[in-house]
């Protein structure tokens, strides 16, 4: 026996605004808009390639600045043993060797844009000089490289090492004083 939803069952009958309605359903899910994701994707890319292009020559310039860092030490030792061999054996063909050494690296470094810095004498520069040392000096100005313990280096005119130098200081005048007086009692 089927009861009857009119008689008493507390149901209402269905009746045609109850019913759902078969045209609206859900709300269809949004169609992805997969031209405009596209479009996006190739402008991040194409900004991703032309910053790329842009730091390409920085990433050249580290590297072979980090070359000629790991290069240097080498030319600093074989400088030192061509100073001491240039002392006790000038004419020998160990020498000529050494030169011939130099004259590459030469070559190495002025095609890679790199060059030894002209500390001596110059006022000291935070930025290309490393002060090892003070000298208290008269016929120096105060300040002045008077001594380079290790060359500097330039690439490209940037500073790629520091020279290691050792300035000028000028003596106090008391001690000036002091000493122009011994001076002059060791004169009379």
């Amino acid at each position: 026996m089927t009861a009857d939803p009119a008689k008493g069952s507390g149901v209402p009958a269905p009746g045609p605004e109850s019913m759902p309605d078969q045209k609206a359903g859900p709300a269809p899910a949004a169609e992805p808009d997969y031209f405009n994701q596209l479009l996006k994707l190739k402008a991040e890319f194409e900004n991703y390639r032309k910053r790329v292009d842009r730091e390409r020559p920085e990433y050249y310039k580290r590297g072979k600045a980090e070359l000629l860092l790991k290069l240097l030490p080498i030319h600093d030792l074989l400088r030192r043993a061509h100073e001491q061999i240039q002392v006790s054996h000038a004419r020998s063909e160990i020498a000529k060797g050494m030169e011939g050494i130099f004259r590459e690296f030469e070559k190495i470094f002025k095609a890679e844009g790199a060059s030894p810095m002209d500390a001596l004498g110059k006022p000291y520069d935070a930025r290309a000089h490393e002060v090892i040392g003070i000298v208290e000096r008269e016929d120096a100005a105060e300040g002045a490289v008077v001594e380079v313990l290790e060359d500097g280096f330039t690439l490209n005119g940037d500073v790629l090492r520091t020279a290691k130098v050792r300035v000028a200081k000028a003596k106090p005048k008391e001690e000036n004083n002091k000493e122009s007086r011994e001076k002059e009692e060791e004169s009379t």
